[in-house]
């Protein structure tokens, strides 16, 4: 499910796909707790009224299932998207429970490498981290290529919010750092690859290698890869 990052508490949360497809360009910004909705004030009900909903107006299931494809599958559905980078993608089912990550490199549309692995016991951060890490590991520090994610919570980590923790001595106020040992990795090799620049992309909008990334991440849940 796509991750956002609440502009108020910095904290990662998810949207079910259906509703970003409900309303076409729109990013999310706070969380559940934040929202300014969430603070408007719930008028009572009329004496004597039901509070349960009419089915007609009931909650639709809380997020969209995963399609789960293979990598055949996914190259045979989707077409669109940059053909060149490398793309990863991490995800944990339930979350947190048994996990996985892979990546994709790609040139002109050809592949160069590929990895995934799995783990028993994680979260859907630690496995997004995780390719991430690997990715970058695969790379020559001389390389020349974007590295994608669809997680914003591991893209600003990178890009925005990690080295203030470092000048902080890894402190942040409030809430304690999460996967502090898997930020530090992923920061230094991101560094050591000044040419490999890091680009979030939106997850499950048709884009064929980020697809082809999700079906990696997700491989240790199918019998067929």
């Amino acid at each position: 499910m796509p991750q956002f990052i609440c502009q108020v508490c910095e904290e990662a949360f998810s949207v079910p796909d259906a509703a970003l497809e409900k309303y076409p360009g729109w990013e999310p910004k706070y969380c559940r707790k934040h929202s300014p909705n969430a603070k408007k004030a719930k008028r009572p009900a009329p004496k004597g009224a039901s509070s349960r909903k009419p089915a007609s107006v009931r909650s639709s299931p809380a997020a969209a299932r995963e399609e789960n494809l293979t990598r055949a599958e996914v190259l045979a559905k989707y077409t669109d998207g940059p053909d060149t980078g490398i793309f990863t993608d991490g995800s944990a089912q339930p979350n947190p429970g048994p996990g996985g990550w892979g990546f994709v490199w790609v040139e002109a549309g050809d592949i160069e490498l590929e990895m995934h692995g799995s783990t028993s016991d994680t979260t859907n951060n630690r496995m997004e981290l995780t390719a991430l890490i690997e990715a970058y590991r695969a790379l020559p520090e001389t390389a020349t290529v974007t590295v994608f994610t669809d997680s914003q919570l591991c893209f600003n980590t990178v890009t925005k919010w990690a080295p203030g923790w470092e000048q902080k001595g890894w402190k942040r106020k409030g809430a304690p750092l999460k996967n502090l040992d898997l930020v530090k990795e992923l920061l230094k090799l991101y560094r050591a690859r000044p040419n490999c620049p890091l680009k979030w992309t939106r997850a499950h909008v048709g884009s064929r290698w980020n697809e082809y990334a999700d079906s990696l991440a997700t491989a240790w849940n199918r019998s067929e890869f």
